[in-house]
């Protein structure tokens, strides 16, 4: 699952492709200088990403026939519906 933390440091290493640490703050380049973030570009990144995973959420979603799996599940004592969707909320988290 994508944390806030995540999604901060992948919209980063995306805007900033020499990124390599960061400490207090302080953003550093594979050589060890510094590097400048600007705050809004990485937020505007942050807001990209969300609406990736939103849309592949989606259409992932979408792609079950989600009231076939559940008649079929309380028919066959199974739980293939709820797997299916679990599965797609661990790989696009909100």
């Amino acid at each position: 699952m994508m944390d806030a933390i995540d999604k901060n440091m992948a919209a980063v290493k995306l805007l900033y492709p020499n990124y390599i640490s960061s400490s207090n703050g302080v953003y550093f380049d594979i050589d060890g200088n510094e590097i400048t973030i600007n705050a809004d570009d990485v937020d505007a990144k942050i807001a990209e990403i969300n609406s990736d995973y939103s849309r592949l959420r989606k259409a992932e979603y979408s792609a079950l026939n989600q009231f076939e799996m559940q008649f079929d599940d309380q028919q066959n004592n199974t739980t293939t519906w709820v797997d299916a969707i679990n599965d797609i909320k661990a790989r696009f988290p909100k």
